[in-house]
């Protein structure tokens, strides 16, 4: 207990000198970094979501081998943070994993990848996320999913209950959903296949691509060049997913978010492309956004570029960061001293971009959200770096004005 009381003082005392320091990397907004926690001994797999019913954001973050853990960081509603523990002493890979109230209770619950093992489990929100007591453990698939890597909860059959779709890395190179029957704390979920055979699966969002009413998926192949979107029929668990590629020309694509860049009313796709290629190479190592023109399953949609020497780019996400009505974008480079930038869009997607990087000493910045984390309306950035073993936000301070002081919004 007294270790623990000592870590949260040194944790807040250390994001309070943080704060203090504004990270003006040029364009229209200016972030403040904080820290969440340091010491990971691997940091990969963050999330945010109200677990405790407050009103404001919480963060999750996984810590795996040697220190096996998961945590819940619980926010004051000002984005100050003190730690929890989800789960402990769970051996190999905890990573990448969504949020959502799995068993209709009304409360958040986490469901996660246990990468090496191949297992797929869920932590039950009692409600009292805060008690001091571990979150129940049950399995979804247990070493089922090799590679188990990336996860997304949605409602696949339309049946009022959330499902898992999953990715599997290269250990098992496929795409699956796992069916929520109801009753999800009782015994294994039925596995249904997507896909099989996609050389190093990654991302799995899922999107209504098509406009139908119903969840589609997107995935990437990062060592197959695949960015492709599986269609849900309406009836998923008896009918196969017609398979759409959006782009199998570009290399190594990594992480992705579906997400409307152009504001006509459908989805798009943002994506880092170039996760372990050569810098300098053509077609690689771009920021880019796929645009849906309204018929999705034709293909492929046309790419355009919003940074096009972003090395080793693995994460891209999108949000209004500069309040001015347009969609910008901030992505994580891996193994690069490009770390965590954020792309600035001048009114037109299709045009020119502008890049501002906010964090230049990481260098194995991986997973990056974006979310309202102080309750000031505006959205802020939270990200992950390997190399340092840290977990940081960046506060949106708002946009500047013409004497580049602050202004709200």
């Amino acid at each position: 207990m007294l270790r623990s009381l000592i870590t949260i003082v040194l944790v807040a005392a250390y994001s309070q000198v943080r704060a203090a320091e504004t990270v003006d990397a040029g364009g229209s907004v200016q972030f403040t970094d904080h820290l969440i926690m340091a010491g990971y001994a691997y940091t990969y797999g963050i999330g945010m979501e109200d677990l405790d019913g407050d009103g404001d954001m919480d963060i999750t973050s996984a810590d795996a081998t040697p220190h096996n853990k998961l945590y819940w960081f619980e926010n004051d509603g000002q984005g100050n943070f003190q730690k929890h523990l989800i789960q402990e002493n769970d051996p190999e890979r905890l990573e990448r994993h969504g949020i959502g109230d799995i068993n209709g209770d009304g409360h958040p619950d986490v469901a996660i990848v246990k990468n090496l093992a191949g297992d797929l489990l869920w932590f039950a929100n009692s409600g009292h996320p805060g008690d001091g007591q571990l979150w129940k453990r049950h399995v979804i698939t247990p070493g089922k999913l090799p590679g188990a890597y990336d996860v997304v909860l949605v409602d696949v059959d339309a049946d009022g209950d959330l499902d898992v779709a999953a990715s599997s890395w290269r250990l098992g190179n496929q795409f699956a959903w796992f069916e929520n029957d109801g009753k999800p704390e009782q015994g294994e979920w039925r596995k249904h296949l997507i896909d099989e055979n996609v050389a190093e699966t990654r991302t799995i969002r899922a999107a209504d691509f098509d406009g139908d009413g119903d969840p589609d998926l997107l995935g990437t192949g990062r060592v197959a060049n695949l960015v492709v979107w599986y269609e849900n029929s309406g009836n998923p668990a008896a009918t196969e997913w017609k398979k759409h590629v959006i782009d199998d020309k570009s290399p190594s694509p990594a992480h992705g978010q579906p997400v409307d860049m152009d504001r006509d009313g459908d989805t798009d796709v943002v994506m880092a492309l170039g996760m372990v290629c050569k810098e300098g190479l053509q077609d690689t190592n771009q920021v880019v956004w796929y645009e849906n023109d309204g018929s999705p399953a034709e293909g492929p949609w046309k790419k355009h570029i919003i940074h096009s020497s972003f090395h080793w780019g693995i994460e891209a996400v999108a949000a209004d960061l500069d309040g001015d009505g347009d969609v910008d974008a901030v992505a994580t480079s891996w193994r690069s001293p490009n770390g965590l930038a954020w792309f600035e869009n001048h009114g037109d997607p299709r045009g020119s971009w502008t890049m501002h990087v906010l964090r230049k000493d990481w260098i194995s910045a991986n997973q990056v959200l974006v979310g309202d984390l102080n309750g000031d309306g505006r959205p802020d950035i939270l990200a992950a770096d390997e190399a340092s073993g840290e977990v940081h936000w960046w506060r949106n301070r708002g946009r500047k004005n013409t004497q580049g002081a602050r202004t709200g919004r």
